[in-house]
Formats: C-alpha cells, sequence, structure tokens
C-alpha cells in the first residue's frame, strides 16, 4: 500500500502519465434525487476529470439531467435515448434502457488498450452493457463492476419489502442474482460498500485486493472553513433538533422514523425534524405525519444539494441514519462532517463504515433511538464527545484522497491474459 502523504506524489508521477480513458456506465440513474451509486460515480468522475483524464458517461435523458444539476463538467456524454418509453410505467422503461444499452455497447469501438469500464450500479441498465464491452474487447478492457447492495431475499423477516411492495422486492431481488454470478465471474475489480461483502467476490481467479470498498466520500472543504470560522450557529439558536438526507425509500427507513419522532416529542414537544429527499415513499410519509399530527414537528423539504443542504446542516443539532437495510450510505458523513452526531440502528455494515460519531441502536428498537436522540440533544458533554467523533471520522471521507486511492488500485491491477471462472 502506498503511504497517504505520499499518494498525491505517486498519482502524478505514474498515473496521469498512462493517459487512461474511463467510459462510466450510468443508464439506471433514475429521477430528481440522487442514489449513493450516483453521487460515488458523479464525483469520481469530477476529480478524475480534474486530473486530467479521458471521461465519457453512458447515460439515458434522465442521466445527464442528473449529472447536469450535480455541474459534472469536463467530461463527454453519450445519451442512449430512452425518454419516450417513460409512458409506459417502470418495468417496461427498465428493460428498453437495458436494450438501448446493449445496442449502444455494441456500437462502441476502442481502438486502443488502455481502457476502463465503470458500470456505476448492478442494475441490469449498468451492468449488462459493461458485460458486453468487456467480452468485446476482453484484455483491452478493464470491467469495474459496482455492487453495492445485495438485495434482501424478499421472503426473509428482514426484507423491508412487505405487503404490497413484496412483487417489487422480488423482481429486485431475482433481477440480481445472474447479474451477481457474471460480475463474479467476468469483472476485473469489484466496487462494493461494506467489508462483509468483500468475500462474496473472492474467487479462484480474484484475489482480495482486487475488491475495493468505496465508502463513498465528502467534500471536507466547506465544512472545515465553517467549524473553524466565527459564524457557527450556537446550538440554542438553531432550527431542527434533527435532520435526514436521503431518498424516501424502504430501506432508509423514512416511516420508521416518523414513529421515532413520534415518540421524541412525546419527551420533547416541540422538536423539530428536518426531512431531505424524494423517492417513491413521499405519499406515504406525507400521510404518517398527517395521521400522527407531526406536521408542526416534521419539515418535508424535498432534494436538496450543495449549498442548499449545507445550510439545513448548520440549522441542525443531529443526524439520523435510520436505514433498515443498508450496505453503508455516505448521507450521514456529510452531515457529521458539519459537526453533527449521527444515530443509526446497529446494522452490520456500519460496524466498519461508522465506527466513531454515531450512535448505534438495537435493531429495530424505536424507543431506545428516540432515547439516543433525546439524549444527545439534553446531555451537552455527552454531545460533544459524539460531535468530535463525528468530525474526526468524516475528515476520513475526503473525496479527493478517496478518488485517487481508488485510481490507485484500477493502475496496480494487471489483467494481462486474464482467463475466467469462479
Amino acid at each position: 500500500m502506498i503511504d497517504d502523504n505520499k499518494i498525491g506524489e505517486y498519482y502524478m508521477k505514474n498515473i496521469l502519465t498512462q493517459n487512461i480513458s474511463l467510459h462510466i456506465i450510468a443508464n439506471a440513474a433514475l429521477g430528481t434525487g440522487l442514489s449513493g451509486g450516483d453521487r460515488i460515480f458523479i464525483e469520481l468522475a469530477r476529480k478524475w476529470a480534474k486530473y486530467g483524464h479521458d471521461i465519457k458517461i453512458y447515460v439515458w435523458e434522465d442521466g445527464y439531467e442528473m449529472c447536469k444539476r450535480n455541474h459534472l463538467e469536463n467530461v463527454n456524454y453519450i445519451i442512449w435515448n430512452a425518454a419516450r418509453y417513460k409512458k409506459f410505467g417502470f418495468i417496461i422503461l427498465y428493460i428498453i434502457r437495458t436494450i438501448t444499452g446493449c445496442i449502444g455497447a455494441l456500437k462502441v469501438q476502442y481502438y486502443d488498450n488502455n481502457n476502463v469500464v465503470y458500470s456505476s450500479s448492478d442494475f441490469l441498465p449498468d451492468s449488462i452493457p459493461a458485460l458486453i464491452l468487456k467480452l468485446r474487447f476482453k484484455n483491452n478492457v478493464k470491467w469495474i463492476a459496482g455492487f453495492y447492495l445485495f438485495a434482501p431475499n424478499p421472503l426473509s423477516k428482514e426484507s423491508p419489502y412487505i405487503g404490497r411492495n413484496k412483487l417489487k422486492g422480488l423482481f429486485y431481488y431475482m433481477s440480481q442474482l445472474p447479474v451477481y454470478w457474471l460480475i463474479k465471474r467476468y469483472a476485473d475489480i469489484v466496487f462494493v460498500t461494506s467489508e462483509p461483502d468483500v468475500e462474496k467476490f473472492i474467487t479462484n481467479k480474484r484475489s482480495k485486493d482486487k475488491i475495493v470498498v468505496i465508502r463513498g466520500g465528502v467534500d471536507i472543504e466547506p465544512s472545515t472553513k465553517y467549524l473553524s470560522s466565527n459564524d457557527v450557529i450556537p446550538l440554542s439558536n438553531r432550527i431542527y433538533d434533527a435532520c435526514f438526507v436521503g431518498r424516501f425509500h424502504y430501506q432508509k427507513g423514512v416511516i420508521e422514523l416518523i414513529d421515532i419522532w413520534k415518540l421524541v416529542c412525546e419527551k420533547k414537544p416541540n422538536a423539530k425534524l428536518a426531512m431531505i429527499g424524494v423517492g417513491p415513499l413521499e405519499s406515504e410519509v406525507k400521510n404518517k405525519i398527517a395521521t400522527l399530527e407531526l406536521e408542526n414537528n416534521i419539515d418535508r423539504l424535498g432534494f436538496k444539494d450543495g449549498a442548499d443542504k449545507y445550510e439545513i446542516f448548520k440549522q441542525s443539532k443531529i443526524i439520523v441514519h435510520p436505514a433498515t437495510y443498508d450496505s453503508g450510505g455516505m448521507a450521514a458523513a456529510e452531515g457529521m462532517a458539519w459537526g453533527l452526531p449521527a444515530v443509526s440502528f446497529d446494522l452490520e455494515a456500519l460496524e466498519t463504515y461508522y465506527p466513531l460519531g454515531m450512535i448505534k441502536t438495537s435493531c429495530y428498537d424505536f424507543e431506545i433511538f428516540a432515547e439516543n436522540i433525546v439524549n444527545l440533544l439534553e446531555d451537552e458533554e455527552f454531545y460533544q464527545k459524539i460531535r468530535e467523533d463525528a468530525v474526526k471520522w468524516a475528515k476520513e471521507w475526503d473525496w479527493d484522497k478517496r478518488a485517487k486511492t481508488i485510481m490507485d488500485n484500477i493502475n496496480t491491477i494487471d489483467i494481462e491474459g486474464t482467463k475466467y471462472g469462479i
């Protein structure tokens, strides 16, 4: 491994001279929100482009708009058109995007042997076109496969897909099974977000060093400047006792969070929660808030990013991460960088993801989760201890450092003469 203090020097001497062409397939990007996988590929592409690499992004129209909203510049976009099929619903659109991606991958031509193809998720519209490129160009292409979350077994008690949503869970689970096998067999490097997932991709042809744990990253500079300034808002003057950032999705625990906040309000009647995000559960979240009569205690703020999101962090005391099924997640790290201690459930992935700065709650005890929130709000010494840990740990998430380390991993993998097999 390269010493962290020398990584920049190594990077400039050894990596930029290789003139790598990076082809990022992000054809599964959907909607106005931003998933963890989306955030990872956008920030990595931004950093890699800054260091002079040739970056091509393969997306459909929604993915292109998402990249532009997030100011991803100095890259080339290849659009695989599919927007006209939106009217047919999610499943048909998903299949169409997979097909158009495959057709696009069959048309691509590479004229050198220094290409890296990065499928930004395990979803079919990303992974199958990447597989086609790998099979077409063999040793002229390194395939990096992003596989950030194993779908929960829809029949297990831990599955967040319950009731009428079981069909969605089944579709997700069944569609991921062949992708897992294909990635395990053909990918040169696998990106995962959790240490427990590493062992699942080790084969007799792929050693542990070819499976890279990507924990995402944080833009540390704005929060570092703020926390070292005289403009930090005193806790007593902040609007929100806690904030949540993430997709309104079954796995993120957004419905459970409302039940938890009801318990918090029983002890602190004026407690205020900010919920940042959009997603398929927006209507259910709104209805749940009304049912529990929490309209004055919870603000739904929609999707926010950049400076707008930072303003909410400045006005918050805690960040909550109530995911019930997750591989890690980087939203909590963003809040932690702004000095917000975190509270979560004690998921296996979070043991290595957040060893500091986060209070873990027994799964899935809403009352203890609420107590942890209240304890942080009422115990100043306890709050400051967790806050300091949160800031310390968030500094390990700096995007510049992450992007350089990942590029180093790419360049040290020699795939010449690769033979596939598991």
